[in-house]
Order: C-alpha cells, then structure tokens, then sequence
C-alpha cells in the first residue's frame, strides 16, 4: 500500500511459533538512489517477505538499505538472507541493540528457556540465525536525534522499554511516524506496545513523552498498519499513562 509517493507499507503473513498466524508491516522508503527496508520480518519466512516485495514491484537489488529497529526476532529475521542476496546492502541500528546483533550480549526474548517452547525445527533456525548474525557487515550505528537522509529526512527516536534500543522513526514532511513497536493498531484504535512482548511496560510508556507534540497525520504500527487522522490525543494518553 502507497500511503505517500515514496512510502510503501508492505503487509506481510507471518506465522510466530509462539503466538500464531498474523500480518507484520514492513516499511520501503524509496529515494533517488535506492530504497530502505524498515524491518525485515520472522526468521524462516523469506517467502512471504519476497512475495509481498515482489507485489510492489520491487526487486531485491532495489534494496540499499535495511534499518532494523530493533532486536525481536519477527524484525530481524530475514536480514542475514537479505544481506546475501543483496551485495553492498548498508545495515541500520540503534547503536544499544548492536551488541545483541553482534553477539556480545544475549537476545533478551530469545532466552534458552524462550527457545526450547519453540517447534524442534524453528529451534535450529534460531541457533544458525545466531551463528550468522556476529558476521554482517556494514552496519551503521543510530543514535537518538540522528536525522536519516531518507525520505526527506527522517529522525531516530529511541524508545526504550520494548527493547533496549527500540527506536521509531519520523518523517517531519509526511507527518509520518513509523512507530514499530511501540505503538500498534487493534480493531481500529491505537493503542500502546504488547505488554506479554515489552519487558519494561513502564518505560515503554514513559518514552512516548518523545512523541508528544509532533505534527503526525498517519502512523504505521508493524503489528496492526496504517493508522490514518491524528493520533497525538491517543499517544498523549497513553504516554501520561507512564509517567
């Protein structure tokens, strides 16, 4: 779905191990020299990202860029494929969620305990995700405040509280806010991050004070899409919530 001239949501059928079928949304932001990935979807499911890329039209060599905003492993799951199949493809990272990609630090939901509740096969795909992960190269590290020479400009929110280095991304000339995590759409309405999948809810909630004022006509949540009309009285609530 094109929601501006360079924006595409993509709508991607995932299949988690733990919670069942649903839809995640990937972002394209198409510039002159390429575009950028905004997440990359669950590990074991390249076929349904390659679908829904090739239903926008989009090749795999289109590709320039993968911003991963952040570690969970319905982001993170294809971009070790996505690296092998696209040469030169730049990472993007929050700089308190690359030791978790490199391997320094343990995934904080994919504790071994987390792994063994996971079918026999899915296990295996986590272990070699986690061999392979140590070896991507480049990445470029995100810091809070970092303004991205993509789609017109786009700024790193860091949004603690679902992960670590969880971040959001704002588009000032869209009015577009790309909220990942931390915000998503359930029937309609706007509500805050899954409580069951954020470790620290308080802080989660705490960080959507870095949203309040913002000029935003449309969020796009990567669990429940588009959210069209302004949604600041909703984040506004929710993030007097947390404080």
């Amino acid at each position: 779905m094109e929601i501006r001239p360079n924006i595409t949501v993509l709508k991607v059928n995932m299949l988690s191990p733990l919670y069942g079928p649903s839809s995640i949304y990937p972002v394209l932001i198409r510039d002159e020299d390429g575009l950028t990935l905004v997440d990359t979807g669950m590990l074991g499911q390249f076929a349904s990202l390659k679908e829904a890329l090739d239903e926008s039209g989009v090749r795999l060599t289109d590709i320039k860029r993968i911003l991963i905003t952040h570690q969970d492993i319905d982001h993170i799951g294809n971009v070790v494929l996505l690296t092998k199949e696209i040469p030169n493809v730049k990472l993007l990272v929050h700089e308190i969620e690359l030791p978790y990609l490199n391997g320094s630090q343990p995934f904080i939901k994919m504790s071994p305990d987390r792994v063994r509740q996971m079918p026999v096969p899915f296990q295996e795909m986590v272990q070699g995700l986690l061999q392979d992960l140590p070896h991507l190269d480049p990445i470029q590290v995100l810091r809070d405040g970092d303004i991205l020479p993509i789609g017109g400009g786009a700024e790193v929110i860091h949004t603690p509280g679902h992960t670590p280095g969880h971040i959001c991304l704002y588009l000032r000339n869209s009015e577009l806010l790309l909220a990942a995590d931390e915000l998503r759409v359930a029937e309609g309405a706007l509500v805050g991050p899954l409580e069951s999948a954020t470790p620290d809810m308080p802080l989660a909630l705490q960080s959507m004070h870095k949203l309040k004022g913002l000029p935003i006509r449309t969020v796009v949540c990567y669990h429940g899409g588009v959210y069209e009309g302004s949604p600041q009285a909703l984040i506004d609530s929710l993030s007097d919530s947390g404080s």
